[in-house]
This record gives C-alpha cells, structure tokens and sequence, in this order.
C-alpha cells in the first residue's frame, strides 16, 4: 500500500494505489504467487537430489509444510488487506470530519453575515425613521423673530436693515425696494446682502435721494411665508433742494409711496378693451395714462380687481405701474382668470377707473371629445389628515356630458401627483384623507365624459395638514431679548391615562356617496396624541362595524363612503392613546346617504337687445330655486345653423351678462342654463333672434361738478361732459340743487343747458347748496351724477372762464 498522501479529488481512482484494486483481482494474484512459491520450493527439492531419495512420509511432509506456507501466506495477505481496509476507514473519516467542519464554520461565518446585513438595515431603517421624525417634529413656517426697522439718514451715508427669521427648512429671502426684487449682482457697489445663522442684512452703501423708499424682506420654505417691511429715508443738507419744507413734513415722520394727494389727475389715454385669450397663452392688459402733476415719489395707487376682488402679484400674475403706464401680466391663462377686470387709479381726492371683460377659451382637448378643464379648485375644513376639495364644472356646449371628476394630490415640493378616487365622484365635492400631518398639499381635478378625461385643472392654493385647534391651545409668552415661552393647555390639565369619549358627533356633510362624521375632542385631552376610531350600524341591525379598522384617524373628522343607497345609518366614535380606548361616545341621529342640494331648475325667460356693432346685451329670469348656485353658462347659435356656441367659460352669478365676439349684421339666439355642485339645469327656452348692431342708449352721468364764482346771490358751476354719449350727440344738461340738510331736490332749469357751465339765480346768502346734473339725447336723460360738494354762497372774486 502506497504511504503518499492522495488528494481528495482523486482518492477515487483505481490507478493512483494498489489498495484500491478490484478484491477479486487481488485473490487471483495471491493464489498465484503461493503456487509459483510451492513450485519453486518443489523444484529446489528435486535439483538437489532429496526428491529421489526421500521416502513418501517425507513427501506427504513436504506438501504438508507447502500447505502451511500457503496458508501463511493467505493469512499475513489477510492481516494486510484488514490492516489496509481499517486505515482507509479511518482516513475517510477523519477526511469527513474535516469536510462537516469546514461546512459547519462556512455556515456560521454566512449566518454571522446575514445577521451582520440584517442589523446594519435596521439602523439604517430606525435612523431614516428618526431623522424624518425629528425632521417633521421641528418643520415650521417661517417666522419673523426681530422686523426691519424704519431708518432715516442724511445722503452718502451707508445703511443696513436687518432682521432675524426661524423655520425649518431654512427660509429662503428675498428683499424688494417698492416690490421690486433687488439684486446685488445689477449693482454691486450699492447693494450687499448678508445671511448667517437666521440674521439677514441688506447693505446699502452710499444712499442718494432716489434710495428713499419702502423695503421689503420675504422669507420663503415649503410650509408657507413671512415678511416684514420698513421704510428708508435719505435727506439732503440744503434745505432749497428739500422736496417738502420742515413745516409740512416733519423731519421724524416717514414719507409714504402710498401718499395720495387731492390735487393728481388721472386721464386714460390708451386702454384695454375686450379680451379673447386660451388657455396656456400669455396675455397683458395695460392701460397708459396722463397723470398731472407726474411726481416721482407722490404718485396714485394702481389696483387691479377681477370681479371686484383685489389681485396681488402671485404664481399667475404680475403687476407693474410706472412710466405712466399700467400693466397685468398672465403668466399662464386659466379659465380662473375669466372675469371682468377694473384697473381704478386711486388719489387721495377719488378714484379713476376703466373695465373691460377678459375671455379664456378652452385648450385644445388632448383627447377628442373630451371635456374642458374644472376651475376654481379650492380647499375647505383643513385637519391633521382630512381636506375637503371643491371646484366648479366646465361648460360642455358641443361635448357629451361629464360624468365624474378625479381629484389628484400632490405634496409641496415634489411632482408626484396622486389620484385620490378610484372611481369618478358626480358632485363638485371631495372629502380627501389619508393626508400626512404637518405636510402642505396642492390639489387639481380633472373633468370625465365618456369621449375620455379632460385636461387637469389650475392646482389649488397650498394647504398645509393642521389642525387649526392646536394653536389655539398654546399661548406664547415672549419675554426679554428675543426669547418666548410656549405654554399649552395640555400642560395644564395633568397626566391623563385613557381619554375620554369624544362628543358632539354629527354629520357634518351629507352627500348620497359619502357622509362625513365630525365631532369634538374629549376634554380634557392630555398629553398623548389622540387618534379616533368611527364605528357604523345600520338602523335596526342591533351590530356595529368599525369603519377605519386599519387606519387611524388624527383630525376630528372622517368621510364614510360605501354605505347603501335607501338606508339609514347611526355612528359612534372612540378615542384612543398609547394608554387604551375610550369608551364608545353618543349616538348620532339617523342618517340617510342622500344628496342635500338637488340639479337647478332651468332659467326663465330669456331677452336679447342690442348693444354695440360686436355685442349683445342677454338677460333672464333666475330659476325658482336658485340656493347654493355657482352661476350661469350662456350659449349662442346662428339662426338657422343649430350650431351652439358657449359665450362664457367661468359661471357668472348675475343675471346679465353683455355676450361679446360677434358678427355686425348676422342674427342670434341665445339660451342659459344655471350650474350647482350637483351638475347642469336644462337649458332654457332661446331667446327671440336678435340683430347685432349698435344700440342707442341714455348718456352716461356727467362729473366733475366744480364752482367758478359765486357774488352772494347767484353761483357759476362747471362740469365735465358724460365719458359715454349713448351713441346719439348729446342735446344738454338738466341741473338740481338742495340746501344742506335737506331732503329734497329741485330742478333749476326747465330747458336745456347747451353748454358745461351755467349760472344759478336766487340762491340764499351765506346758506351751502349742492348740485347735481343729468346728460340728454335723443334717447332719453340719463343717470344723473353723484352730488357735488357743499358750496357756500358767499361774494369772491375771480375772473370768470372764457368759453366752455
């Protein structure tokens, strides 16, 4: 047998050892060597003569010890093989006991891995979840800790505003000089801002005359914004370069842009009229103007309204007035911006306005025969994770009806629009939930009929999950040198363990969809979070199910969707904390899923009369039930093309509408139909057709009544002729007068006044008369002006006008 140490690879192999041979073939080969043995033995017996002389016992003897060698030899081959045999056992197993230690330690070493992996993910895990925990626990709005403070300085000296905000994330500020953004880099040698650890100053190096202004610093993060303002006034040395002597404005007293004096006039020159725009387009009205006396820093107030509702500059939106012009800039039309817009230059002594209407058509559908895009997306009752959406409808003159709308989410910061609704929700009002508490969400809608789903709506205003109850129990004290200290009611009212029930549990809206059950929380509260769970029973039943079984609602209030149609349900509410469960709180009445507000009935009739070459005026008779309405959609058609066409894109709420865009000359009728929450009434009964062309009307009302001299006995008054003729010349003015203190008016002339300046006769002494006059033409007499002011009559001196 072979001593050399074999792999274990080849072990194996017959080839590599004898020991390995086939056992047959071994007894073969040792059967052969004892008889060559004996052979030899016999031989050597016979060469040296013993054979020929021995006698048979030695013979028999011989063979005998031949036997015994043979045996020998089988036995020592025996006592080899077993020796063999017992060896190769014991190096197999020790081999094997080798082979079960190195898998047993390569088993230990990959579990010790495992672990190893599986630890390392929790902590990343468990650290991920802290660091958002402690990321949301200190999330706030900006907030304004120390303001800009007013400065007043001689020209060339340097001055520096500053002031201290907090919130996280860090703001992001921006300074504006009369709303304007400045910025260092368009002039580095006059502007230096600085920002470090929530101290922000704005350097303004060298100031001159034209520094005097209003300064702004806006503080800005995804949870919302703070600003604060002051005002910044350079002085000269000579007192002959003072705009305003010492006596009238005082030294201390800060000058305002917003100054408006008695004696500005506003003239409009060109304006803006009628507007088509689309949606998506980029638009700007503007009006130039005349402005006497045109001082730099004494000049009116430009205010923009849509519909008598005051716009500011935003995403959407931006104004400019300067130069003697006046501007409203749309970044990106929306159907929101439909309106009738009034641009009213304001002085101290009245206001100047002009108003035109702005159009915005529909975008092209991305799919043909879908419906325009809702409008007016906006967000109601605002809790922890619970928002109420509503919206308006689009018109859909030409397209099929829409049958539902899908509300999608979107957390502030991020582009990740969610779909909140499975299936599309028939009414203009969607509870959503789900939200995260602390989060700011922006919302838009999107209109479905059965061509396919509209383009999405303009996103709602950002609204953060709150609830708006927690400010009101905390009250901050603030004391010395910036520092404050909160104090919340919970403090106060000790270590609550298991909460109350909540109470006052009602159903705060009720659609034939969805119910929402809101209710109070228990008092006291504690410290612990609360959170609710709402349990349903239909009425009769005697069981209860619980609604949000594996949600767990913060805000006190809830939508319970999926309740049959036709039965009445009753609920109850649990509060619960890391302590236990409440027990179940009242009982609510019997509720019934069912709409509340029903479709409006169709509008009146409906009367069309004309109003310029390009417009007709429609007016109607509002429906019997006109609760809870957006507005009205007017449509338009040819005579005799029943081809319809919408006039307005956005509601309006009037019963008049002035429907602009057409054809001089061609023949129109015209139909309304009234839209709520719940969808579109019938369209009306169409109007009788009617010609567009030109109208005559009454005169606009004259103004400006003004007094040019008065001798004791009699006045001289003047006045303005109307802005608006009623498209006939117009043929004089009628006057009336009433002392101060008096009721009633009384005519002055019986005849027509053919010129803008007339003498009134008979007048008391040193008694106050004010006046009031009405424009004529072929019409009739129009509205007349707003009374003038009182004028005393009593004797001056001054030289009476030379012609009108």
């Amino acid at each position: 047998m072979s001593s050399v140490v074999v792999p274990f690879y080849q072990r194996r192999h017959k080839h590599f050892d004898q020991s390995y041979r086939n056992i047959q073939t071994r007894y073969v080969l040792e059967e052969y060597a004892a008889r060559k043995a004996a052979s030899r033995q016999a031989a050597y017996y016979e060469s040296s003569g013993l054979g020929k002389t021995t006698c048979r016992l030695c013979a028999r003897r011989a063979r005998t010890l031949a036997h015994e060698a043979m045996q020998e030899s089988r036995k020592r081959t025996h006592e080899e093989k077993t020796h063999a045999s017992e060896e190769k056992r014991i190096r197999f197993a020790s081999e094997l006991s080798a082979l079960e230690k190195e898998i047993h330690t390569a088993r230990h070493r990959a579990r010790e891995h495992l672990d190893r992996l599986a630890i390392q993910r929790m902590v990343e895990e468990n650290m991920a979840l802290e660091r958002h925990a402690v990321e949301e626990s200190i999330s706030r709005a900006p907030e304004i800790l120390v303001r800009l403070r007013s400065h007043t300085v001689w020209e060339k000296m340097s001055v520096s505003l500053c002031f201290t905000v907090q919130g996280f994330p860090t703001p992001i500020v921006q300074w504006y000089k009369n709303e304007e953004l400045i910025t260092p880099a368009s002039d580095p040698t006059k502007y230096r801002i600085e920002s470090k650890y929530g101290v922000h100053v704005l350097h303004i190096n060298r100031a001159d005359f034209d520094d005097s202004a209003t300064y702004s610093a806006v503080a800005t993060n995804v949870h919302g914004q703070a600003s604060t303002n002051c005002a910044v006034i350079v002085r000269r040395f000579r007192g002959d370069e003072e705009p305003h002597p010492a006596g009238i404005m005082p030294f201390h007293l800060p000058l305002s842009y917003d100054v408006c004096f008695t004696h500005i006039d506003v003239q409009f020159l060109e304006k803006f009229g009628v507007t088509f725009g689309t949606e998506g387009e980029t638009l700007t009205l503007k009006c130039t103007m005349l402005i006497t006396p045109d001082l730099k820093r004494l000049r009116p107030r430009a205010e923009w309204y849509r519909d008598d509702v005051l716009i500011k500059d935003s995403k959407w939106t931006k104004l400019y007035f300067g130069e003697g012009q006046a501007a409203l800039s749309f970044t990106h039309l929306n159907k929101d911006d439909e309106g009738l817009y009034t641009l009213r230059m304001v002085t101290k002594g009245g206001v100047s306005e002009y108003s035109a209407f702005l159009f915005v058509r529909d975008a092209d559908a991305l799919i043909a025969g879908a419906p325009g895009a809702p409008m007016d997306v906006k967000c109601h009752d605002a809790n922890r994770d619970y928002v109420i959406v509503t919206w308006k409808p689009p018109n859909t003159t030409s397209e099929s009806p829409v049958i539902g709308y899908f509300v999608d989410k979107c957390e502030v910061g991020l582009e990740n629009w969610v779909q909140c609704n499975d299936a599309p929700v028939k009414i203009c009002k969607y509870p959503v939930t789900g939200l995260y508490e602390g989060r700011s969400y922006i919302f838009r809608v999107r209109a479905v009929n059965s061509a396919g789903i509209s383009r999405p709506s303009r996103v709602s205003e950002p609204v953060a999950a709150l609830d708006p109850v927690d400010l009101e129990r905390t009250q901050t004290i603030h004391v010395d040198e910036g520092r404050k200290i909160v104090i919340s009611k919970d403090d106060l009212e000790g270590d609550i363990q298991i909460p109350g029930p909540p109470t006052n549990v009602h159903a705060s809206e009720i659609s034939k969809t969805y119910v929402v059950i809101s209710w109070d929380p228990p008092v006291p509260r504690g410290k612990e979070p609360l959170t609710y769970f709402i349990e349903k029973s239909m009425v009769g039943s005697g069981s209860w199910q619980r609604v949000n079984a594996q949600v767990a609602v913060k805000s006190p209030r809830y939508a319970v969707f999926d309740l049959a149609e036709g039965k009445s349900y009753v609920f109850r509410v649990l509060s619960a904390n890391k302590h236990g469960i409440s027990d179940p709180s009242e009982i609510t009445e019997p509720i019934q899923p069912q709409d509340t507000i029903v479709v409006p009935s169709a509008p009146g009739r409906v009367v069309a009369t004309r109003n310029t070459k390009t417009s007709v005026v429609v007016q109607w008779d509002k429906p019997k039930h006109e609760e809870d309405l957006y507005g009205y959609y007017i449509d338009y058609s040819v005579v005799g093309s029943n081809r319809w066409e919408p006039s307005n894109h956005k509601p309006i709420k009037y019963n008049r509408f002035v429907v602009h865009g057409l054809e001089t000359g061609e023949q129109y009728v015209f139909r309304v139909k009234a839209v709520n929450a719940i969808g579109f009434s019938e369209n009306s009964q169409e109007s009788e057709a009617v010609t567009v062309q030109a109208a005559l009307t009454c005169p606009s009302y004259p103004h400006g009544i003004t007094l040019l001299n008065c001798d004791g006995h009699s006045m001289t008054l003047g006045w303005k002729a109307p802005k608006y003729s009623g498209g006939s010349p117009i043929l004089g003015y009628y006057m009336d007068k009433r002392e101060a203190n008096h009721q009633n008016w009384h005519e002055v002339n019986s005849s027509l006044i053919t010129r803008t300046i007339y003498t009134v006769e008979d007048l008391t002494e040193d008694a106050f008369y004010e006046f009031k006059v009405a424009a004529a033409n072929l019409v009739g007499i129009g509205q007349p002006s707003d009374p003038s002011e009182h004028f005393k009559c009593k004797a001056w001196t001054m030289p009476e006008p030379d012609g009108t």
